[in-house]
């Protein structure tokens, strides 16, 4: 399946909190989106590596996917190596898409500054020839993204572009909730608290968001880096 869009991510519910909006909004308008996770997750404080798996699959149903993979990439502990490298340019040559959007440069959480690199070199080298991968036995073509992205997370960073989700707020927040066992959730009151599980986060959320959007005259927005310098065909294009 050719996407227009995919979700390259460490984290089950990195993309839901980084770029969810963006995936909902360019659904929409017709677009091909997908995610495929680098790693199940299982070095999360709560829950299992099982229980994330099937709040993924609830997320994707909120977000209207066309496909959710993960990699299995051991969480944690992996490196911009070229076993990985070669795991996430098979996913790329799977599903050729135009865009990928990945973690961000840099932040609280070391592993989305060290996901990035490995994406970033990945997307790069999956328009190699000489690098041979297979699916299904059968050698797949080479294939480079137009574009690589990175949201913007915990840490603050200085966007490149910024794109209106307004209208797609709530159910943003629908699919992060989607992950009862990571963010708040009466149900899980008894088990360790952590820095995301807390009532107060979703609020860290949304000021993030107004932030953004104050800056392009909408209610919410996400944000977005590139290393590569992004154009426009005209100026009244801009907003």
């Amino acid at each position: 399946m050719k996407l227009d869009i995919l979700v390259l991510s460490v984290h089950p519910d990195d993309a839901e909190l980084g770029c969810s909006g963006t995936i909902l909004k360019h659904i929409a308008l017709g677009y091909k989106v997908g995610i495929v996770d680098l790693t199940r997750g299982e070095l999360g404080t709560r829950g299992s590596a099982e229980i994330r798996e099937q709040e993924a699959a609830a997320a994707a149903k909120i977000l209207g996917l066309a496909v959710r993979d993960n990699l299995a990439i051991p969480d944690g502990f992996f490196e911009n190596t070229r076993e990985y490298q070669l795991k996430i340019i098979a996913a790329i040559r799977k599903y050729q898409p135009k865009i990928v959007i990945t973690n961000a440069y840099h932040d609280r959480h070391p592993d989305h500054g060290r996901a990035n690199e490995l994406v970033e070199a990945s997307a790069f080298l999956a328009g190699l020839r000489k690098i041979e991968t297979f699916e299904n036995g059968e050698a797949q073509q080479a294939w480079r993204p137009e574009m690589v992205l990175h949201f913007i997370q915990d840490n603050y960073i200085k966007p490149d572009i910024l794109i209106d989700i307004t209208e797609y707020w709530d159910k943003k927040v629908e699919s992060i909730y989607a992950y009862g066992s990571q963010f708040y959730n009466p149900e899980w009151e008894n088990e360790p608290q952590t820095y995301i599980s807390t009532p107060e986060f979703i609020n860290v959320v949304a000021a993030r968001a107004s932030e953004f959007g104050k800056s392009i005259g909408a209610k919410y927005a996400e944000g977005y880096t590139s290393r590569k310098i992004l154009g426009v065909d005209n100026l009244f294009a801009l907003k």
